[in-house]
């Protein structure tokens, strides 16, 4: 198992953690309670110790999953690091609005608490940039929040290097979670050097490309009503088909280091400089111990020139 610790925290984490976004349903085409929380239980018997979640995820649904599970196997709270989010707001026929005023903070921060049956919230993170809020309102009440205790480390998501720049003149900021993996680079541009050089922890999420570095998918593969990625570029006709084949070709590179192409995709993310910890995201339990492959090796140089090549090939 590799730990590490989020910037100046002193909060110490596992570098993979469990990602809750698909056991809650919502852009997933539907959520199963019972297959999530033995999903939470099983990455906690394994070792895994960080849980990443939103109030969005499901409408409350991942959150309420998360403190069965740790209910049921009776852990201790102070064992886990649970990490949950702020800022998206919603009504009754799911949609979704960003909302980051410090009064819907206050409101949703004691939400998260009941849900997840706790009087702390180990990283508190504002899920996106609310462009009607100014950020420095926003940071100014998570500073509050931290002083009083009530949360142990300070993150925002989605966040580029300006927005940053103003939170920090406010308030701490211990981590960034961006979108990256192997197909999604955007970062490495500006945001990730920005990060290594302030010592802000990078959880990466979508580290598989919503299941298509999974390797378990074809080019017959559909996506059930109400799972956003039937709408997606990506995994649509010819592209889909192209990002596919990059992935037979990376499944090579994973089986010759006795892997996964999940393990190496995850892998190639941990060993990014400045990365902290990859969000590995399950839905079902059988989903979670593969995980634990991605850690405790790195890649070789070689290996990495053909992970390059795969992708310039294509």
């Amino acid at each position: 198992m590799e730990y590490a610790v989020l910037a100046d925290s002193g909060i110490k984490v596992t570098r993979v953690a469990l990602g809750t976004w698909g056991m809650g349903g919502w852009l997933w085409g539907g959520a199963d309670e019972v297959a999530g929380q033995q999903a939470v239980e099983e990455a906690i018997q394994n070792g895994i110790t960080t849980i990443d979640t939103a109030p969005a995820y499901g409408f409350g649904l991942s959150e309420r999953l998360i403190a069965r599970a740790i209910k049921a196997l009776g852990v201790a709270r102070e064992s886990l690091v649970i990490a949950t989010k702020c800022g998206l707001s919603w009504d009754d026929s799911g949609n979704t609005w960003r909302d980051s005023s410090p009064a819907r903070i206050r409101q949703e921060l004691e939400e998260s608490l009941k849900r997840l049956e706790t009087d702390y919230i180990d990283l508190y993170q504002v899920h996106w940039p609310d462009p009607n809020t100014p950020i420095e309102q926003t940071a100014e009440v998570f500073r509050e929040l931290w002083e009083a205790g009530k949360i142990k480390a300070i993150g925002v998501s989605n966040y580029n290097v300006e927005q940053m720049e103003r939170w920090r003149k406010v308030a701490p900021l211990h981590t960034l979670q961006p979108p990256y993996n192997l197909f999604d680079r955007g970062i490495e541009a500006e945001i990730l050097p920005y990060a290594r050089e302030h010592g802000i922890a990078v959880l990466a999420y979508s580290p598989l490309k919503r299941g298509l570095l999974a390797g378990h998918m074809t080019p017959q593969t559909t996506f059930p009503p109400g799972d956003s990625r039937a709408e997606k570029p990506e995994f649509q006709g010819e592209r889909f088909r192209r990002n596919l084949a990059i992935v037979e070709r990376l499944k090579e590179i994973a089986a010759r280091r006795g892997k996964s192409v999940a393990q190496l995709a995850v892998r190639w993310v941990l060993d990014q400089p400045g990365v902290t910890v990859a969000l590995w995201g399950a839905r079902r339990p059988g989903q979670i111990k593969e995980a634990l492959g991605a850690m405790d090796w790195s890649l070789t140089e070689d290996e990495k020139a053909e992970i390059e090549a795969a992708f310039a090939q294509a």
